[in-house]
Protein backbone atom coordinates (compact mmCIF):
# COMPACT_ATOMS: atom_id res chain seq x y z
CA UNK A 1 0.00 0.00 0.00
CA UNK A 2 3.04 2.31 0.97
CA UNK A 3 4.71 1.58 -2.16
CA UNK A 4 1.49 2.83 -4.57
CA UNK A 5 0.65 5.84 -2.80
CA UNK A 6 4.96 6.88 -3.22
CA UNK A 7 5.00 5.72 -6.35
CA UNK A 8 1.47 7.73 -7.65
CA UNK A 9 3.28 10.65 -5.40
CA UNK A 10 6.71 10.29 -7.93
CA UNK A 11 4.74 9.58 -11.12
CA UNK A 12 2.41 12.75 -10.02
CA UNK A 13 5.68 14.78 -9.18
CA UNK A 14 7.64 14.09 -12.50
CA UNK A 15 4.52 14.28 -14.98
CA UNK A 16 3.77 18.02 -12.84
CA UNK A 17 7.44 18.81 -13.80
CA UNK A 18 7.32 18.20 -17.78
CA UNK A 19 4.25 20.18 -17.62
CA UNK A 20 5.80 22.66 -16.08
CA UNK A 21 8.24 22.55 -18.20
CA UNK A 22 6.50 22.84 -21.50
CA UNK A 23 4.29 25.59 -20.61
CA UNK A 24 7.54 27.80 -20.25
CA UNK A 25 9.44 26.13 -23.32
CA UNK A 26 6.13 26.43 -25.80
CA UNK A 27 4.63 30.03 -23.75
CA UNK A 28 2.49 31.63 -26.82
CA UNK A 29 3.64 35.40 -26.52
CA UNK A 30 1.57 37.37 -27.91
CA UNK A 31 2.13 39.98 -30.71
CA UNK A 32 3.07 43.29 -29.46
CA UNK A 33 2.65 45.29 -32.44
CA UNK A 34 -1.24 44.53 -31.97
CA UNK A 35 -1.30 45.66 -28.53
CA UNK A 36 0.42 48.84 -29.23
CA UNK A 37 -1.82 48.89 -32.06
CA UNK A 38 -4.92 48.26 -29.84
CA UNK A 39 -3.98 50.67 -26.80
CA UNK A 40 -4.30 53.49 -29.76
CA UNK A 41 -7.83 52.64 -30.54
CA UNK A 42 -10.72 53.79 -28.72
CA UNK A 43 -12.22 50.26 -26.83
CA UNK A 44 -15.71 51.12 -27.59
CA UNK A 45 -16.02 47.81 -28.63
CA UNK A 46 -18.49 48.84 -31.28
CA UNK A 47 -18.36 46.93 -34.56
CA UNK A 48 -18.57 50.12 -36.57
CA UNK A 49 -15.06 48.79 -38.09
CA UNK A 50 -16.67 45.37 -39.50
CA UNK A 51 -14.77 43.23 -36.55
CA UNK A 52 -16.42 42.25 -33.49
CA UNK A 53 -14.43 44.47 -31.26
CA UNK A 54 -10.96 47.18 -31.15
CA UNK A 55 -8.44 43.79 -30.44
CA UNK A 56 -9.57 41.66 -33.82
CA UNK A 57 -9.69 44.87 -35.59
CA UNK A 58 -5.94 45.58 -34.04
CA UNK A 59 -5.14 42.38 -35.22
CA UNK A 60 -6.43 42.57 -38.87
CA UNK A 61 -4.43 46.18 -38.96
CA UNK A 62 -1.15 44.64 -37.74
CA UNK A 63 -1.70 41.44 -40.37
CA UNK A 64 -2.63 44.14 -43.57
CA UNK A 65 -6.21 42.78 -43.63
CA UNK A 66 -7.75 45.77 -42.74
CA UNK A 67 -7.25 49.82 -43.36
CA UNK A 68 -6.11 51.98 -40.19
CA UNK A 69 -9.35 54.35 -41.50
CA UNK A 70 -12.69 52.20 -40.31
CA UNK A 71 -12.74 53.20 -36.49
CA UNK A 72 -15.86 56.02 -36.67
CA UNK A 73 -15.14 56.62 -32.23
CA UNK A 74 -11.57 56.76 -33.23
CA UNK A 75 -12.40 59.61 -35.23
CA UNK A 76 -10.11 61.18 -37.75
CA UNK A 77 -7.51 61.45 -34.87
CA UNK A 78 -7.25 58.39 -33.93
CA UNK A 79 -6.57 57.28 -38.09
CA UNK A 80 -3.83 60.36 -37.68
CA UNK A 81 -2.58 58.33 -34.90
CA UNK A 82 -2.38 55.02 -35.94
CA UNK A 83 -0.57 56.29 -39.22
CA UNK A 84 1.92 58.39 -37.05
CA UNK A 85 2.68 54.91 -35.28
CA UNK A 86 2.98 52.71 -38.30
CA UNK A 87 4.58 54.93 -39.93
CA UNK A 88 2.62 54.83 -43.20
CA UNK A 89 0.65 57.69 -45.41
CA UNK A 90 -2.85 58.96 -43.15
CA UNK A 91 -5.88 58.18 -44.63
CA UNK A 92 -9.71 59.84 -44.51
CA UNK A 93 -11.91 58.41 -42.24
CA UNK A 94 -14.28 55.98 -43.98
CA UNK A 95 -17.48 57.33 -43.97
CA UNK A 96 -18.83 53.95 -45.00
CA UNK A 97 -18.21 52.74 -41.34
CA UNK A 98 -20.56 55.51 -39.46
CA UNK A 99 -19.76 59.03 -38.19
CA UNK A 100 -17.65 60.41 -35.42
CA UNK A 101 -19.98 61.21 -32.79
CA UNK A 102 -19.57 63.48 -29.38
CA UNK A 103 -18.41 61.58 -26.90
CA UNK A 104 -21.60 60.11 -24.88
CA UNK A 105 -23.33 57.64 -22.59
CA UNK A 106 -26.40 55.84 -22.86
CA UNK A 107 -28.96 55.79 -19.91
CA UNK A 108 -31.98 54.76 -19.30
CA UNK A 109 -35.88 55.37 -18.68
CA UNK A 110 -36.49 54.15 -15.48
CA UNK A 111 -40.18 54.47 -16.16
CA UNK A 112 -40.30 52.70 -19.30
CA UNK A 113 -38.13 49.94 -18.96
CA UNK A 114 -39.44 47.03 -19.33
CA UNK A 115 -36.72 44.83 -17.88
CA UNK A 116 -36.53 43.05 -21.07
CA UNK A 117 -32.76 42.35 -20.90
CA UNK A 118 -31.63 42.94 -24.96
CA UNK A 119 -29.34 45.92 -23.94
CA UNK A 120 -27.49 43.84 -21.47
CA UNK A 121 -27.37 41.22 -23.89
CA UNK A 122 -26.12 43.73 -27.05
CA UNK A 123 -24.01 45.80 -24.07
CA UNK A 124 -19.92 44.76 -25.39
CA UNK A 125 -18.77 45.94 -21.90
CA UNK A 126 -21.36 45.11 -19.38
CA UNK A 127 -22.40 48.26 -18.71
CA UNK A 128 -26.01 47.16 -18.12
CA UNK A 129 -27.03 46.18 -14.63
CA UNK A 130 -30.42 44.19 -14.46
CA UNK A 131 -32.61 41.49 -14.33
CA UNK A 132 -35.39 39.65 -16.38
CA UNK A 133 -38.74 41.81 -15.93
CA UNK A 134 -36.93 44.46 -13.48
CA UNK A 135 -35.84 47.43 -14.70
CA UNK A 136 -32.18 48.11 -15.72
CA UNK A 137 -29.63 51.10 -15.19
CA UNK A 138 -26.66 51.77 -16.68
CA UNK A 139 -22.93 52.53 -15.09
CA UNK A 140 -22.08 55.54 -16.68
CA UNK A 141 -18.07 54.67 -15.72
CA UNK A 142 -19.12 51.64 -17.99
CA UNK A 143 -20.44 52.91 -20.96
CA UNK A 144 -18.52 53.04 -23.74
CA UNK A 145 -20.87 54.82 -26.24
CA UNK A 146 -20.89 52.23 -28.62
CA UNK A 147 -24.88 52.66 -29.17
CA UNK A 148 -25.17 48.97 -29.45
CA UNK A 149 -28.39 48.65 -27.02
CA UNK A 150 -30.52 51.54 -28.97
CA UNK A 151 -31.58 49.31 -31.66
CA UNK A 152 -32.42 46.37 -29.87
CA UNK A 153 -34.34 48.06 -27.06
CA UNK A 154 -38.32 47.45 -27.50
CA UNK A 155 -39.77 50.43 -25.77
CA UNK A 156 -37.37 53.25 -26.94
CA UNK A 157 -36.36 53.80 -23.20
CA UNK A 158 -32.65 54.20 -23.64
CA UNK A 159 -31.52 57.19 -24.48
CA UNK A 160 -27.67 59.19 -25.84
CA UNK A 161 -26.47 61.24 -22.77
CA UNK A 162 -23.60 63.36 -24.48
CA UNK A 163 -20.68 63.97 -21.73
CA UNK A 164 -19.72 67.51 -20.92
CA UNK A 165 -15.83 68.02 -20.42
CA UNK A 166 -15.43 69.11 -16.73
CA UNK A 167 -12.14 69.24 -14.98
CA UNK A 168 -12.10 65.51 -14.56
CA UNK A 169 -12.68 64.70 -17.79
CA UNK A 170 -10.72 66.99 -20.19
CA UNK A 171 -7.73 66.35 -20.63
CA UNK A 172 -5.97 69.54 -22.60
CA UNK A 173 -3.93 69.74 -25.77
CA UNK A 174 -0.26 70.13 -24.28
CA UNK A 175 0.52 71.91 -27.11
CA UNK A 176 -2.89 74.51 -27.24
CA UNK A 177 -1.29 75.77 -23.21
CA UNK A 178 2.54 76.00 -24.40
CA UNK A 179 1.15 78.40 -27.36
CA UNK A 180 -1.49 80.61 -24.49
Amino acid sequence: MLDSIFIFSALALSLGLILGYAAVKFKVKGNPLVDQIDAILPQTQCGQCDYPGCRPYAEAIASGEAQINQCPPGGQEGVDALAEFLGVETLSLDATHGETQPEHVVFVDEQICIGCTLCIQACPVDAFVGASKVMTTVIADECTGCDLCIPVCPVDCIHVLEVQPTLNTYVPDLSEVAHA
